[in-house]
């Protein structure tokens, strides 16, 4: 290579640096804030993670040391001292209708039981588990319309208390004289998926005590 060749070579060499330099002056900046955004991102993830895990043990505590009062008063008001919102108040609200209901107090029960079913912003789950417990607690106290209204809601498929629902159907039916169709329930509640062996023995003594015949295991 000739020593023209070779001062061509390197003045290339140096413009192609400069330019490089160039730009990086120019459009360095957005590389080193993609870094703090992708840095800064992480922390944030983590940050929230560990404020939201740090929230869940409080909110366990506070239950957990409520819960240890003597009697279903004192318990209610040291959950009503709990701090929740979304799901968090939907458990608050359940632990607190079971301690009403303790406490003799139906009245009470219920009404934190419809707060839940009627918070659309709530997991249906919860809502759901509201509304039947409202029923079961209610009992004849209920408007039947209103009951198997809510039931029949309740029951539908691939609803999560469908089959707990299916029974307090079956047990209307029964109560109300309609043999046949409480039988025919019954029956078909032994063929749910979800059927669990507490439920499948409550469900044989039934079809036992109105006549009919147990199915087998």
């Amino acid at each position: 290579m000739s020593e023209t060749d070779s001062f061509i070579d390197e003045v290339t060499e140096e413009v192609r640096r400069d330019k490089l330099f160039a730009l990086m002056r120019r459009y360095g900046w957005i590389a080193v804030l993609g870094v703090i955004l992708i840095v800064g991102g992480a922390a944030w993830t983590e940050w929230q993670k560990s404020r939201h895990q740090a929230d869940s043990r409080a909110f366990g505590d506070a239950l957990l040391a409520a819960m240890q009062a003597d009697d279903p008063a004192a318990r209610q008001t040291a959950l009503a001292g709990v701090a929740a919102g979304g799901g968090r108040k939907a458990v608050l609200d359940l632990l607190q209708s079971a301690e009403a209901l303790a406490a003799q107090d139906k009245a009470a029960a219920l009404e934190r039981l419809a707060a839940v079913a009627a918070d659309a912003t709530l997991p249906e789950a919860y809502r759901q588990m509201a509304s039947l417990k409202s029923v079961l607690i209610a009992g004849d106290e209920m408007d039947a319309a209103t009951r198997d209204t809510t039931l029949a809601g309740l029951a539908q498929p691939g609803a999560p208390f469908r089959v707990l629902a299916m029974e307090q159907q079956a047990l209307v039916l029964a109560e109300g004289g309609k043999t046949d169709e409480a039988l025919a329930l019954f029956r078909q509640i032994l063929e749910e998926p979800d059927l669990t062996q507490g439920l499948r023995a409550r469900v044989q003594q039934m079809i036992v005590a109105l006549g009919g015949e147990a199915a087998a295991a």
